[in-house]
């Protein structure tokens, strides 16, 4: 895959310009998309638009895909684009949108930067979206396939069949199929759940899949977002808090996910803060019950005990297990919290601890705590290329893992 000579050479004059205004161009082109398409709105995260989180991913994606393609030398692009094809495939998106998309795109870099966006560079941008937007529906197009799903029905019914209160804030769906069978799915990967939310949008949300699989059910594990510093409130999680209940129906997405679990027996290194407990609750199932000898440390960040969602099957997990230990971090009553070994107080501190040699590390939870977490295993000597993260929500630490 690369751009004709005359398009390279004009992406290489001008990628700078475009890199510098790339934000403010997503910030034209998300406005001018949904005021002439509006149906797109049910696809795209209008939380993630508010706070201004998927104009800074999709902008941080083209301009690497663009240096990529001008440099031989930059970063391989292939491990990104199959993450966001992962994020496509959940939310059912469809290869005519890409056309939509690309008219928008192209018509906001010629707002944004107006009289600089001569026919040529025009041309040669046009031409680097399509190579990444052909990219992507390649990549999808295969994983729709693979989980024999029909891109034109890319959501199923499940009904709800019981629901756990894991904290205050966290509760637990388990979920199976209205009918036919749980599709295939490897530890680690979520799911998309889909609702008509009040003002009559329907909105998607991912959830990762908290439960190993189990062949006739998915568990969800969600916390109800609460909005903070003028964010709103959740909508979804706030739905689902209120609604979702034995019996009720809900619209799933096939699962997907690149961070999942190995099938080697290399010892596995779990890091999680809050919420993020959710694919290493999954890890932690899947490896007690297939690999109980494998060994496995894991470090958790909560603000108290009575937060620490899904704590008690964890606990026995790691009981069940020949060479498995727990280490959890409190901000909050860390001296009092009933778990299996001594929480510490504070924030997570990861200098001290002993990690096994040659160990697979995973990663959940908010982006500053995982940014932190990685130096730090870098330093305690852990390959950057054995350390593995999930972030929920549109990945703005993909081109960037040092920052």
């Amino acid at each position: 895959m690369q751009l004709s000579p005359d398009s390279a050479e004009v992406v290489a004059a001008t990628a700078g310009v475009v890199a510098e205004h790339a934000e403010e161009i997503t910030k034209v082109f998300y406005p001018d998309m949904f005021e002439a398409h509006p149906e797109l709105l049910n696809v795209f995260n209008v939380a993630n638009q508010a706070v201004g989180e998927q104009p800074k991913a999709l902008a941080a994606s083209v301009v690497a895909f663009a240096v990529q393609l001008l440099d031989p030398d930059a970063p391989d692009f292939t491990p990104v684009l199959q993450r966001i094809a992962h994020k496509h495939v959940s939310l059912g998106i469809k290869a005519p949108e890409y056309t939509i998309v690309g008219r928008y795109l192209m018509g906001a870099i010629g707002k944004v930067l107006g009289d600089a966006v001569t026919p040529e560079v025009a041309r040669a941008w046009d031409e680097v979206y399509w190579l990444f937007a052909t990219a992507l529906i390649a990549e999808e197009a295969k994983l729709y396939a693979q989980a024999g799903t029909d891109p034109e029905q890319p959501w199923r019914p499940y009904r709800v069949v019981e629901r756990f209160e894991e904290s205050d804030e966290v509760f637990s769906l388990l979920l199976a199929p209205v009918s036919g069978q749980i599709p295939s799915h490897r530890t680690g990967q979520y799911v998309a759940i889909a609702v008509d939310v009040p003002g009559g949008t329907r909105q998607p949300r991912q959830y990762t899949i908290s439960s190993g699989p189990r062949g006739d059910s998915l568990r969800v594990t969600i916390k109800r977002v609460r909005g903070v510093d003028g964010t709103p409130d959740g909508q979804v999680s706030g739905w689902l808090h209120e609604n979702a209940q034995p019996g009720t129906i809900l619209d799933v997405s096939q699962p997907a996910g690149d961070v999942v679990l190995d099938e080697s027996d290399s010892p596995v290194v779990l890091v999680s803060a809050g919420i993020g407990i959710t694919p290493v609750a999954a890890i932690m199932e899947d490896l007690s019950r297939r690999q109980p000898d494998r060994t496995v440390r894991l470090f958790h960040a909560d603000k108290a005990h009575s937060s620490h969602a899904l704590y008690d099957g964890l606990r026995r997990q790691v009981l069940a297990m020949s060479d498995a230990r727990a280490q959890n971090w409190y901000e909050e009553g860390a001296e009092e919290a009933p778990t299996l070994h001594p929480a510490r107080s504070g924030f997570m501190d990861l200098t001290d601890v002993e990690l096994p040699e040659e160990a697979q590390v995973f990663m959940c939870g908010p982006l500053p705590f995982m940014q932190i977490a990685r130096r730090t295993l870098i330093d305690q000597g852990v390959p950057s290329d054995n350390i593995h993260y999930e972030v929920f929500g549109p990945d703005l630490w993909a081109q960037n893992p040092d920052g």
